[in-house]
């Protein structure tokens, strides 16, 4: 009785609801995966995740400024060649004030204030308080920001990764210990890609474990993902069927 315990044989309604969480989901992770490559893919300012991506999002590029740091990176299309010459150069010579009103300050009033002024997560450096903190020597992220992340990253990734493998958990053709691997594994490496953040902005040396562990999860969530879809359309299409309890057998 417990035979259509497989993706093979789920129902239609139910296979339209996993289809669409997966597709959703898919989507969802490329589009992490864009957004990556546009902010900390660019913080070395050249595009595409590289070492140093990592080492200035986390441990910070110490031999300038955050500003510096973003003005030729993520930022640097944000403004013109010019404005963001004279940005850098206000910051050389000391970030004072009377420069900030004069100058800089219309610059990032035209340019910056859309994003800054207006979404929370972002500083707010139409004010001079909270720009001249980022012309300091830049040492990566702080803890304040790094633990509000990190907690947001877990707890969402994680209930992702639940339902990918709770889908997953109904595939056929795999052992269960293979299964059980394949399922645990987006868990075991957002958590060395978490670990890996905090001990990167310790020593530049970790920065490793984190590529390695984005690029684990997303390796093992592709796998589920498209094993899911091929079991539930691709092979009954071409006429196969089980009658296996993916859960018991």
């Amino acid at each position: 009785m417990d035979s259509w315990i497989n993706l093979l044989s789920l129902s239609i309604p139910v296979k339209a609801l996993f289809t669409g969480y997966i597709l959703a989901v898919g989507i969802g992770l490329m589009m992490a995966g864009a957004q990556i490559m546009l902010t900390h893919g660019m913080a070395d300012g050249k595009l595409g995740i590289s070492i140093d991506d990592i080492v200035y999002s986390y441990y910070g590029n110490r031999s300038g400024s955050k500003l510096e740091a973003k003005l030729n990176g993520s930022m640097k299309d944000k403004a013109t060649a010019e404005e963001n010459l004279k940005i850098i150069k206000w910051i050389v010579n000391g970030s004072d004030e009377h420069a900030w009103i004069k100058t800089i300050s219309p610059i990032v009033e035209s340019k910056c204030s859309t994003c800054h002024a207006n979404i929370a997560t972002l500083p707010n450096i139409t004010q001079y308080e909270v720009i001249k903190e980022l012309t300091e020597i830049d040492m990566g992220v702080n803890v304040t920001s790094l633990t509000r992340v990190s907690h947001i990253h877990i707890f969402g990734i994680a209930f992702i990764f639940f339902f990918v493998g709770f889908i997953f958990s109904f595939a056929i053709g795999f052992s269960h210990w293979l299964k059980a691997l394949l399922i645990f594994t987006p868990f075991a490496f957002l958590l060395i890609d978490v670990s890996a953040w905090w001990l990167t902005r310790l020593d530049p040396a970790f920065a490793w474990m984190v590529i390695i562990g984005g690029f684990g999860y997303s390796l093992a969530s592709t796998i589920m993902l498209s094993t899911s879809l091929y079991q539930m359309w691709i092979m009954p299409w071409r006429g196969k069927s089980s009658d296996v309890n993916a859960w018991f057998d």
